[in-house]
């Protein structure tokens, strides 16, 4: 049962609670996931929520680091397009586990939500768009930040160690985000709030399907799926 605690108020930090916790206060969402994603799927959930039960009383380092690698080696890469069969799809941490694949921002969101879920500050982590100059592509990371005079911990899943933004040199930064507003990016990731702003519109869309409790399938009779990409 504490488990579906943790997983009920992951969500209700970000978004209303009421709405949050009434979507997902039972275990039919769970049910719902083995119906979507088959047993596969339903065991990498269940394995999330045993990791966070597994992970809420290590220190603050030991869950940042165990985080990144728990979904740098569950999740597999797939582009939108390919998954979904959309453009871009935010999904949430269930469609994610359950398909067990995503694209960049599938990993950040879902690294997010459990950072949150085990007690991290929310003010600490944020979303952050940048460029991969290795690649010369738009990326997300997740940046942990402990002091605002500090380069922030980079959480990504292109390179999967962990490590400062003043190490990542091939990383330029766009914007940053979390539930509580947006920023613009400086150096080292840091920027100031956009005042009165709540977000990007695809992650006010995620949250609302949340809310519904609505799981995505992924898109089918797609053909052979490249693994070129990595990011």
């Amino acid at each position: 049962m504490r488990k579906w605690l943790c997983f009920f108020l992951l969500f209700s930090i970000i978004a209303s609670a009421q709405n949050i916790l009434s979507s997902l206060k039972s275990r039919e969402i769970l049910a719902k996931a083995r119906s979507n994603y088959g047993e596969s799927g339903h065991s990498r959930i269940k394995q999330w929520l045993d990791f966070i039960d597994a992970t809420e009383n290590k220190n603050k380092w030991q869950k940042i680091n165990l985080v990144n690698d728990f979904f740098n080696e569950k999740v597999i890469y797939r582009t939108d397009e390919l998954l979904w069969n959309k453009k871009d799809y935010w999904a949430s941490p269930i469609e994610t586990l359950g398909v067990g694949m995503g694209d960049c921002e599938d990993y950040v969101i879902a690294k997010y939500f459990t950072l949150v879920a085990l007690g991290v500050p929310e003010d600490k982590i944020r979303l952050m768009y940048v460029r991969q100059q290795t690649v010369n592509q738009p990326h997300m990371v997740l940046i942990y930040l402990e002091r605002s005079n500090e380069p922030p911990m980079v959480l990504d899943n292109f390179e999967t160690r962990l490590l400062p933004a003043n190490a990542r040199r091939d990383l330029t930064p766009i914007y940053s985000f979390n539930g509580k507003g947006l920023w613009l990016a400086k150096a080292k990731g840091l920027g100031n709030k956009i005042k009165d702003s709540n977000g990007v519109s695809a992650w006010d869309t995620m949250l609302e399907r949340i809310e519904q409790g609505e799981l995505a399938l992924p898109a089918q009779n797609k053909g052979t799926i490249s693994y070129a990409k990595t990011f």
